[in-house]
């Protein structure tokens, strides 16, 4: 007899890979086929399920090479005196970072700047989407980030895509923010 609490539920078209997960382990612990206090072994899950991290990264990096880059574009055209304040203080930051090894504060400012450039959009639903996508890449970046090889370069990348939007130059700051993403994405996909 086949224990169907677990069972992998049947993708549906569209779904999310993370929505899926979310649903089957809620499922697995109300059911108890996860016991109280039982240990959960991510990766085992993730093979049991069908479903891994570098899928759900790709699908999430498809979208944010383009919308980081638009969000960029839009900062570009759009930042105000009191966000070029807020853009001078987050490049003394990465200044101050020079030669840092604390990954945990690299990824903190990373963070912190794209949602910087989010709000400077000027564009509530844009920024809000990107926020939703930053957070799900965070999740998996932070699996790796003690073996991501060069965060600081990463991050670092960040002054030109800020000097480029200082600058008020849409094209180049588009362009910066778009393979920024991309190359973290193959980055950190070489790593897991």
């Amino acid at each position: 007899m086949v224990d169907e609490r677990t069972q992998p539920a049947v993708a549906v078209p569209g779904e999310l890979l993370a929505d899926r997960a979310y649903a089957e382990l809620r499922d697995r612990i109300v059911t108890l086929a996860i016991a109280p206090g039982a240990p959960i072994n991510e990766d085992a899950l993730g093979r049991e399920l069908e479903m891994g991290r570098i899928t759900d990264l790709a699908a999430i990096s498809d979208v944010r090479v383009q919308l980081e880059g638009h969000a960029a574009r839009r900062a570009a055209e759009r930042l105000t005196p009191a966000q070029r304040v807020q853009l001078d203080a987050l490049v003394k930051e990465i200044d101050a970072r020079e030669g840092s090894g604390d990954a945990d504060a690299l990824m903190r400012l990373d963070a912190e700047i794209h949602r910087c450039v989010y709000a400077w959009s000027g564009n509530a639903y844009l920024q809000e989407t990107l926020e939703r996508y930053l957070n799900l890449s965070l999740r998996i970046w932070y699996l790796v980030l003690d073996r991501l090889p060069h965060l600081f370069d990463r991050v670092h990348e960040h002054r030109d895509l800020l000097a480029a939007i200082r600058a008020g130059q849409p094209k180049r700051a588009h362009d910066i923010a778009a393979d920024h993403v991309a190359t973290f994405e193959t980055e950190i996909r070489g790593v897991l």
